[in-house]
C-alpha cells in the first residue's frame, strides 16, 4: 500500500487549499483566501507537472506572493462601500445632533450630556440647561456650535 501524500502530493497541496478557503470562512478578514488560491495553483501545477518538494515549496511562495499582492490591488481599485459607513465611528455619527449642557461651556472647558454620558465640550459660552448643536468632534471633545433660533432649541437633544 503506497503513502498517498509521498506519491501524489497534489492531493495534499488541494486539500490545503480546500481547508485555508474554509478557514477563510471563519477567521475574520480577507487574507487566507488568497494563501487557499496559491496552494490550488501549486495543487494543479503538481498534476501535471512533476516537481520536488523544495520545487512544489518555490511554487507555492511565488504563488502566496503573488496572490495577495493581486488581491491586494484589486481590492484597491473596487473599494467596497458601505451600507453605513459611520457604524464604528461614534463621533463622526454625533455632529449635527443637539446635546444639552450639563456644565457651563468655554473655548477652554465644559461639559455636555450625550445619550447617557457626559462628554468633554468646548465652543462659544452656553449656560448649564443650554441645548447646543455638535459641529465637530476632536480628540474625544465635542466642539459645539449655539443654535441660531428659538425654533431650533426646541429640537430634542439625544437621549
Amino acid at each position: 500500500m503506497d503513502d498517498i501524500t509521498l506519491n501524489n502530493p497534489e492531493y495534499l497541496w488541494l486539500g490545503l487549499a480546500a481547508l485555508l478557503a474554509l478557514a477563510e470562512l471563519f477567521v475574520p478578514g480577507v487574507f487566507l483566501i488568497w494563501v487557499a488560491a496559491a496552494a490550488a495553483v501549486t495543487g494543479v501545477l503538481s498534476l501535471f507537472i512533476d516537481m520536488t518538494f523544495a520545487g512544489q515549496l518555490t511554487v507555492f511562495g511565488l504563488a502566496t506572493v503573488a496572490a495577495v499582492l493581486g488581491g491586494r490591488r484589486w481590492y484597491l481599485t473596487h473599494k467596497v462601500e458601505s451600507e453605513n459607513p459611520l457604524l464604528n465611528n461614534r463621533s463622526a455619527q454625533l455632529v449635527g445632533k443637539t446635546v444639552t449642557i450639563v456644565e457651563a461651556v468655554s473655548a477652554t472647558s465644559g461639559r455636555a450630556k450625550v445619550a447617557d454620558g457626559v462628554w468633554p465640550a468646548t465652543g462659544p459660552d452656553l449656560k448649564k440647561g443650554t441645548v447646543a448643536r455638535i459641529a465637530a468632534v476632536e480628540g474625544g471633545v465635542l466642539r459645539l456650535e449655539a443654535l441660531e433660533s428659538p425654533v431650533q432649541q426646541d429640537t430634542k437633544p439625544i437621549s
